[in-house]
């Protein structure tokens, strides 16, 4: 009987150039996937690249990647602004694509396609379109579509706009009682999450609708709220108010001085861009008839 191999025996080490080559293969694969890893999420996620048009067909109607059609709309939008004639008229043949994204797309997907509607001012298609977002439930996608209004020079959107630089009120979605998660002073995007509803043992969550920043809950913590009644109040981030601005530059009214001066006297927390712009606007307003 032989006795078991010594694992030390010289037979069954490796030669150096094995063991060498096989943490150059190692490494040569790490690095490979240090770099690769991080190029497939990119290109996996980012809008920024440029889409064929059978990509474009496939990525709008990818119902199980919502993101695939945000790119989508994206990329259309990038046609719709290159300076090439041809690029420019390639978009056109996603027009109808757009438009159902705005009219029966994910809350998501309408705020981006309000704002891709707006990049063709010449668009009778578009612009009837945004008319349309101008009564949606959700409104972020009613700001976009007025905003986006104002480049067809239509005014439709006013109400809407010069709503924007006001606080903005949210209210409880169901009957129950409120556990709130943050704090006068937080910031807020929408979709972020500010409160609980309990209601029979399940908890509704509250989700911002608006960027923002807290300004006071209306009713306290631990506090029994009706479905529908108002319960925070959300102060306008600089973004909504900026855009706000500009906007009321071209199509704003005697009625909105108030609103516009009140930023022009500048406010804490706003950027000195913003008490600048609502100084240009405050003085356009003044001088309409």
């Amino acid at each position: 009987m032989t006795s078991a191999q010594n694992p030390t025996d010289a037979s069954v080490i490796p030669p150096k150039s094995a063991i060498a080559k096989k943490w150059l293969i190692g490494i040569l694969v790490l690095t490979f996937a240090f770099v690769l890893m991080p190029f497939l999420l990119w290109y996996m996620t980012t809008f920024s690249r440029p889409l064929t048009d059978a990509e474009l067909g496939t990525y709008f109607t990818d119902a199980t990647h919502p993101r695939r059609a945000q790119h989508a709309l994206s990329q259309v939008a990038d046609r719709i602004m290159s300076p090439n004639a041809a690029i420019r008229e390639s978009a056109r043949i996603w027009y109808p694509e757009v438009i159902q994204s705005a009219a029966e797309g994910s809350a998501e997907l309408r705020v981006t396609a309000a704002w891709v509607m707006g990049q063709d001012n010449q668009s009778p298609e578009f612009h009837t379109a945004l008319l349309k977002q101008l009564t949606d439930a959700n409104p972020m996608v009613r700001r976009n579509a007025a905003l986006s209004l104002v480049r067809f020079a239509d005014p439709s959107g006013h109400e809407v706009i010069a709503g924007m630089l006001a606080p903005y009120s949210m209210a409880a979605p169901r009957s129950g009682t409120l556990a709130t998660r943050l704090n006068p002073g937080d910031v807020i995007n929408p979709g972020t999450l500010v409160a609980h509803v309990a209601v029979s043992g399940e908890n509704v969550e509250m989700r911002s609708d608006v960027p923002g920043t807290i300004a006071q809950w209306i009713v306290p913590d631990g506090a029994q709220v009706q479905a529908g009644q108002l319960i925070l109040v959300v102060d306008p981030s600089p973004e909504m108010v900026w855009e706000s601005l500009r906007a009321l530059y071209l199509i704003g009214q005697k009625a909105d001085a108030p609103a516009v001066a009140r930023y022009a006297r500048g406010i804490e927390g706003m950027p000195p861009q913003i008490q600048q712009q609502a100084t240009l606007t405050a003085k356009e307003i003044a001088g309409k008839k």
